[in-house]
Order: structure tokens, then C-alpha cells, then sequence
């Protein structure tokens, strides 16, 4: 994740590289990538003094570059950003962990992704009532999620009056998110083939993240 490597460049230190591949591949299709993801967030949230179910949370997307291996079926352009390639959509809780990632072309639109990662979401995580959304998501979409989901799609537009670079509420933390994972060259663009792989390593890069997390709320306990 780290350092970008291709899985037959993966250090000496390692077990085969196909060996390595073959658990991966393993825990993604028996979707365990995600439930060791899952398991280890609730825990975090405990830490923080949360429940470890949600009841709030944020929707976003992240367009990114694709690699030539992806194939024409999963890739797209993002008109707006002007990327040839897959489309991160995510939902975060408040305290910016990961709660569900849909990968999808970059031409595929926000809201009708929203519609499917939204329902998904609400399967795994009963609690949740309220996920705040840029002015992308507005439309048919918030009474969809009102009447379908019983959940309040609020939305958070910025001002015209604004100008340059201005934090709005709520917003902040789902960019956190991207930030987190851009760090990873694994993820500075789309090297997966399908999009369950390329779900699979956020889920991955995020566990990560939250291992450092609770390792240095623990450290600092003593």
C-alpha cells in the first residue's frame, strides 16, 4: 500500500508473491477485507468514546486517474474534474472512519451512485438517521432517501458570496478521508483491475489508518 509496489515486486522479506496474492484475493471475495475493516472502526469509535454504531455521516466522491490496466467496462471521464478514469464514492461517519466505498467509472454521477452506496450503508448500520452531501447530491435523491432509506440527506452548499478556499461544515471530514488515502501510492491513481479489488485496498489502506490510531491512543494512555 505504501510504497506502490506491483505484487511480483513485493519485498524479499515477504512470503511468495503469489501466496501473498491468493490470501489477499481470498479475503476479498469472502468480503473479510471489509469485516476486519468493520470490526477494528467499531473498536476505534469505542476508544473515542462513541458508540460503535453510527447515526451520522458524510457522502463524497473522489475521482482519480486509472492505470492501462483498467479495462473500458469500469473506467470513464469526469467531465467536471477532467479525469479519464474510476470514481471513489464514499460515506464516513463523523469521525471521518470509513462506514462503505463504491468504485465505479468517473462518469458514473454522484447521485445515482449515491442511491446504491446509500442502501448498502443503511443494510450494515441500522443507526444510521443523517448524512450531510455537497450540492452534487440535491435533487430527487434527498426524498428518495427520506422516504425509501428514513434518512435525512442534508445537504451543505457553499455560499456564492464565498470565494477562495473555504472549510464548510461537515464537508471537512469526508476530505479527510481522500487525504488519508492519497497518501498511499497504492492509491495516487486506480492500478486494480476490478473495482472489488480497488474497493478492497481503501478498506485496506483505512485499517491501517485506524491501527495507528488506536496504537497511539493507547501509547498515550501509558
Amino acid at each position: 500500500m505504501d510504497n506502490g509496489v506491483k505484487w511480483r515486486a513485493m519485498p524479499a522479506d515477504f512470503p511468495p508473491w503469489d501466496r501473498v496474492y491468493a490470501f489477499f484475493r481470498r479475503w476479498r471475495d469472502h468480503v473479510l477485507v471489509r469485516e476486519f475493516h468493520d470490526r477494528l472502526r467499531g473498536r476505534v469509535r469505542e476508544e473515542a468514546g462513541r458508540d460503535a454504531e453510527p447515526t451520522a455521516g458524510v457522502i463524497d466522491s473522489q475521482s482519480v486517474k486509472a492505470d492501462a490496466v483498467v479495462g473500458a467496462n469500469s473506467r470513464g471521464f469526469d467531465g467536471g474534474k477532467l479525469i479519464n478514469g474510476r470514481k471513489r464514492h464514499v460515506v464516513v461517519d463523523t469521525l471521518g472512519l470509513l462506514l462503505g466505498v463504491m468504485v465505479t467509472a468517473a462518469d458514473i454521477g454522484d447521485r445515482a451512485a449515491a442511491k446504491v452506496l446509500l442502501e448498502r450503508v443503511i443494510v450494515a448500520h441500522h443507526r444510521l438517521e443523517l448524512v450531510w452531501a455537497d450540492g452534487g447530491y440535491t435533487g430527487s435523491l434527498v426524498e428518495y432517501c427520506l422516504a425509501a432509506l428514513a434518512l435525512v440527506l442534508a445537504i451543505v452548499k457553499r455560499s456564492d458570496e464565498m470565494r477562495g478556499f473555504v472549510v464548510l461544515p461537515k464537508r471537512w471530514i469526508v476530505e479527510r478521508l481522500f487525504a488519508h488515502l492519497m497518501r498511499s501510492r497504492r492509491l495516487v491513481r486506480d492500478f486494480e483491475r476490478s473495482t472489488s479489488s480497488a474497493e478492497a485496498m481503501i478498506y485496506w489502506s483505512m485499517t491501517m489508518v485506524m491501527t495507528r490510531r488506536l496504537a497511539r491512543s493507547r501509547s498515550a494512555r501509558g
